[in-house]
């Protein structure tokens, strides 16, 4: 059994964990990074970007149709096989030697296996043993969560990796789940010619954003994009027969080629060794706010194994906090205090950052809501013409900051930004009107929320 000395050992080298041991390294400190699979993980090769690749075209073609002038020459629909190609090719074909180049960059050494935490600053990968003089960081991610429906476990069923990767679209597909991943991979089907059913048992889908923001997905994937969705309905069991998989539910019986479960996360804690440092393991790695597990100074849990905030950006900034607490600095957590920005690449898109705004009642903030339509601009002539949303500001009217920002409409992720930036930086909304926004854009969006809050004033 071989004895290797670091300063930190990495175990897990997704988005998380390749961040933490990229931080470390450059900070001048001997890194170790453990990978089982694929060095990248879950959202390079089977969550994020092969999702936004099957998406992609469907919105490209959309917006082409809706131009004059363009959909003349528009004929025909997409080339399903073209965008499992495309797809293929975004995920490297299931490949991650193209990220290797940046591990060996940062002097970066990388053990294939799986890690096993052996005791204090111990792990061990097959017969190796890594120690760690500084900390062990865990960033073993998340895998998806089945929910105990009768017979569920016996069938054939997908979840987000088979959701992503499959290489022949099917003729017919189940989703349950109206969260994000089953409202984007239920667009993304259906675009490229599978008949979808989604089953949410909640009574919208995105149930955790503002409800205008569900209602819209809802319209578009029933209206425009030719999904069967049945929202405040579970599924009561699954079998499999000759004509495919059948979920049974109290409206009737539901049948197709595939079902995918998209109903949530859980993460991978079992069998990682938490048990030698008097952990549980199965469930989150409880931490603090610079991501350091109570009662071991030497062990940090970063990105979806925590339970914390599961989206890859939150996963990356707690690897930072969590490496400058090591290096002895103290950046504080203001992210996870007011609320991380996050993207469902529907259409229409819904983007949003901070609080909702029965969140933020929830929270005692005396909230006040500003609403514009995402289309009221001069900039929506030419981009996303027709394509309707809300523009939200959620503000404490006690102080005039905005405390939260959601918008859904067309490609509206890249205003999330800015509204992150008032959020973090405080800036009150009176200030925004001097922030002038260019004519003719979609970011003119801001002034027009300026001016509903002068009107309410």
């Amino acid at each position: 059994m071989s004895i290797h000395e670091f300063d930190v050992v990495v175990l897990g080298a997704g988005p998380a964990g390749e961040v933490f041991a990229a931080y470390a390294a450059e900070a001048g400190l001997r890194t170790a990074l453990v990978e089982q699979h694929l060095v990248a993980g879950e959202c390079s090769f089977y969550a994020c970007m092969p999702s936004k690749a099957l998406l992609r075209p469907g919105e490209v073609l959309e917006e082409a149709r809706r131009m004059a002038g363009v959909r003349q020459v528009v004929t025909g629909d997409l080339d399903a096989a073209a965008v499992l190609e495309r797809r293929d090719e975004v995920i490297h074909h299931l490949d991650d030697s193209s990220y290797l180049e940046w591990i060996e960059r940062r002097g970066i050494e990388l053990f294939r296996g799986t890690g096993v935490i052996a005791g204090e600053r111990e792990v061990r990968v097959g017969g190796e043993v890594l120690v760690a003089n500084r900390a062990v960081a865990v960033a073993t991610g998340s895998s998806a969560s089945i929910p105990p429906i009768p017979g569920l476990g016996e069938a054939p069923i997908w979840n987000n990796r088979q959701g992503t990767t499959a290489q022949e679209v099917p003729e017919s597909l189940i989703i349950l789940g109206g969260g994000p991943v089953g409202c984007e991979l239920a667009q993304a089907w259906s675009s490229l010619g599978s008949k979808v059913t989604l089953f949410e048992p909640e009574e919208r889908v995105l149930i955790r954003e503002e409800p205008f923001a569900g209602e819209q997905v809802e319209q578009a994937l029933r209206e425009k994009h030719g999904v069967n969705l049945i929202v405040g309905s579970g599924v009561d069991s699954v079998h499999v027969s000759e004509s495919g998989i059948t979920a049974t539910t109290a409206t009737g019986d539901y049948t197709a080629a595939e079902l995918m479960v998209a109903t949530g996360r859980r993460p991978r804690t079992d069998r990682i060794g938490l048990e030698s440092v008097g952990l549980e393991s199965g469930g989150p790695i409880e931490t603090d706010d610079s991501y350091r597990v109570p009662g071991h100074e030497w062990l940090f849990a970063v990105g979806d194994v925590n339970g914390r905030t599961p989206l890859t950006h939150m996963g990356k900034y707690q690897s930072w906090i969590g490496v400058q607490t090591i290096l002895g600095h103290e950046p504080g957590n203001r992210a996870e205090e007011i609320g991380s920005p996050r993207v469902v690449f529907t259409s229409p898109q819904v983007a949003a950052t901070g609080k909702t705004l029965a969140q933020a009642e929830a929270a005692g903030i005396d909230a006040m809501a500003l609403d514009v339509r995402s289309d009221s601009t001069a900039g929506a002539s030419f981009v996303g013409k027709g394509v309707e949303g809300t523009c939200r500001l959620v503000i404490d009217r006690s102080s005039g900051l905005i405390v939260g920002a959601t918008f859904t409409g067309f490609e509206v992720a890249e205003w999330l930004h800015a509204a992150t930036i008032a959020i973090v930086g405080k800036v009150p909304v009176d200030d925004l009107r001097h922030a002038v926004a260019a004519f003719p854009t979609r970011s003119e969006i801001w002034l027009r929320l300026s001016e509903k809050w002068e009107e309410q004033q």
